[in-house]
């Protein structure tokens, strides 16, 4: 346990690391799709293991899970089959143009958009491979969140889980890097089975309500849905029958927006 990425290399232990046994994020992403009426074909742009791309496979919708680990693909085809597996950038990816109805994009992926640059790259992305009246569904961080929140920074946090016999454990670190608008988390994993800890880094790009509406507007969509939950990483979670709330102020943020049809 030397090198790479603990979790995304391994997906079968991210699966154990992060359960979902319910389906919680596919079923709000369809609640999202279905309230707003979204056509059949739907993009997952970061699927991971497959998960909430094989739910929405089973709610009846044409499904392509894509997503740069081919660790990821490859555990997704074989355990969650039903979509299409390709992979693809989430800062520009091309399908064809208006190739799909809906563009879904959980679990902060897209704050791996750390520029300016690469957010464009996956809106004007999105722009193209979305129908005209076509949704993007998101759900992420909320950078807003962070704003006075310093308890939250430079403090270790512990966790642990054990998996076939293994305990991993892990010290985690957050700090925010405000020039480059980064929320940077420094990680160390150790295990009880002898292995070498593992350093690991990461960084989601810190973005507030007001300027991902101003990115969404200058795209050609139209903000539908813009709030703090509930959701399925919110607590309480968000179940069938509760609609969104119209706050932006705790540490998720969830999305649901419009390509203009003119």
């Amino acid at each position: 346990m030397t090198s790479g990425n603990l979790l995304t290399d391994h997906p079968a232990l991210y699966e154990a690391r992060f359960p979902d046994p319910e389906r919680l994020a596919g079923r709000w992403a369809e609640d999202c799709l279905r309230r707003h009426g979204a056509g059949p074909r739907v993009l997952d742009m970061g699927c991971g293991t497959g998960r909430d791309a094989a739910h929405l496979h089973a709610c009846g919708r044409t499904v392509t899970g894509a997503d740069r680990s081919e660790a990821m693909l490859a555990h997704a085809r074989g355990h969650h089959p039903g979509p299409t597996y390709v992979r693809a950038d989430l800062h520009g990816f091309d399908f064809g143009r208006a190739a799909h109805d809906a563009v879904v994009c959980l679990d902060s992926t897209l704050l791996y958009c750390h520029t300016n640059a690469q957010l464009d790259g996956f809106l004007a992305s999105c722009r193209r491979t979305l129908e005209r009246g076509g949704l993007l569904v998101a759900e992420m961080r909320n950078g807003a969140y962070f704003l006075g929140r310093t308890n939250l920074l430079g403090r270790t946090a512990l966790d642990s889980f054990t998996w076939q016999g293994t305990t991993y454990r892990s010290r985690t670190t957050l700090s925010v890097d405000r020039t480059a608008q980064l929320l940077r988390r420094s990680r160390v994993w150790t295990t009880d089975d002898g292995s070498p800890p593992l350093v690991q880094h990461s960084a989601w790009r810190l973005l507030f309500p007001q300027e991902l509406r101003h990115f969404l507007t200058a795209h050609g969509f139209d903000v539908l849905e813009l709030h703090d939950g509930p959701g399925p990483r919110t607590e309480p979670p968000w179940r069938e029958g509760r609609l969104p709330g119209t706050r932006t102020d705790a540490d998720r943020l969830h999305l649901v927006a419009r390509l203009r049809t003119a």
